[in-house]
């Protein structure tokens, strides 16, 4: 680099006369420059020892691969815009999907349409079926003695009424299914629950029990005969019985309905003693059957304003449940976003 550096100064100014004839000029200047590139110039070569790129220069150039089978990105069009715009087969999935939708919202439509009328048809048949029969039929009609035809037809009148309350739970299970049938809705209530449910039930299943036999023993005076006892509270135990069974469905199969299942039993319930105590007065009851029929309709009122308070709890959790879900939902959209950005 020092040689030439210094090669210009060792070459002289070339001035060629302006008189010469063109043929001699060119012999001149050749013969100048041979002279000059060749006496004065010493080309050295410096071997290349540096290994490592320099920060201005680029990154040697690698060669594309020769298959260019699995290659081919933006080949379709010239365009680069053409080719990143959806393209049919992008849209393909996205259209089968909603015909797929639309197909399936057809169905789940009609069934919610279905399902209207069942929130007012319903409670009217649960009305019909148990309050009607027991406030405006009169008692003189279905009583006719201490026998076994006011027995049956007591019985009769409730299983009017337990049919109605079974249509109304089916009913109640269907409008609390969710609206996509793909979706499973099983509510197990809590153990907790089903324990004291049953000590409830069964309090009042035993407490008529054990009042019958002290009163067979005679250790309750005066002694009531086994058909008085049964027009009285024979009815009443059938259908507490029914309840059990019901209840114990509700929670096997884990319907949404176990919530409301005793609440609808034990309004009627009360109803149902009631109407014992008309028929005591009938019957010439002693007075301890008598007080147990007002033990036992304190003891079902009670029990409902739990059950009303446990609806009122199951409520209040399942909407701090949405909250937490919701609130849950947006801080995770939000950090989310907040990465994004």
């Amino acid at each position: 680099m020092a040689a030439l550096a210094a090669a210009p100064s060792t070459m002289s100014t070339i001035s060629i006369p302006r008189g010469l004839p063109r043929s001699l000029k060119l012999v001149k200047l050749r013969s100048v420059i041979n002279f000059a590139s060749f006496s004065s110039v010493r080309v050295i070569h410096y071997p290349i020892s540096c290994t490592e790129l320099t920060p201005w220069e680029s990154s040697p150039v690698k060669r594309a691969p020769t298959d260019d089978s699995n290659y081919e990105f933006l080949n379709k069009t010239s365009n680069i815009f053409e080719t990143l715009s959806s393209d049919s087969t992008a849209e393909t999935p996205i259209t089968n999907t909603a015909g797929f939708t639309d197909a399936n919202n057809q169905p789940l439509l009609q069934l919610q349409f279905l399902k209207w009328p069942m929130w007012l048809l319903g409670p009217a048949l649960l009305l019909g079926t148990g309050m009607v029969p027991t406030l405006w039929l009169p008692i003189s009609s279905i009583f006719l003695g201490p026998n076994i035809a006011s027995l049956l037809s007591l019985i009769g009148l409730d299983c009017i009424f337990n049919i109605g309350a079974t249509l109304f739970l089916l009913m109640a299970d269907s409008c609390a299914r969710p609206k996509n049938t793909a979706q499973t809705c099983n509510s197990k209530p809590p153990f907790s629950y089903q324990f004291w449910n049953m000590v409830a039930n069964v309090t009042g299943f035993i407490i008529p029990l054990i009042m019958l036999f002290g009163s067979q023993k005679g250790f309750v005076q005066p002694q009531m005969p086994f058909i008085p006892f049964a027009v009285l509270l024979g009815p009443y135990l059938l259908l507490l019985s029914v309840q059990i069974l019901t209840e114990m469905l509700t929670w096997h199969w884990q319907s949404p309905v176990w919530l409301v299942t005793p609440v609808v039993y034990e309004s009627y319930r009360v109803l149902q003693l009631m109407r014992g105590l008309k028929l005591g007065a009938e019957l010439s009851a002693p007075a301890w059957i008598v007080h147990t029929v007002r033990g036992l309709v304190c003891w079902w009122i009670l029990i409902l304003g739990v059950q009303l308070m446990r609806v009122a709890w199951f409520a209040g959790f399942t909407t701090r449940a949405r909250q937490k879900m919701s609130s849950a939902s947006t801080d995770g959209l939000y950090s989310l976003s907040s990465k994004n950005y």
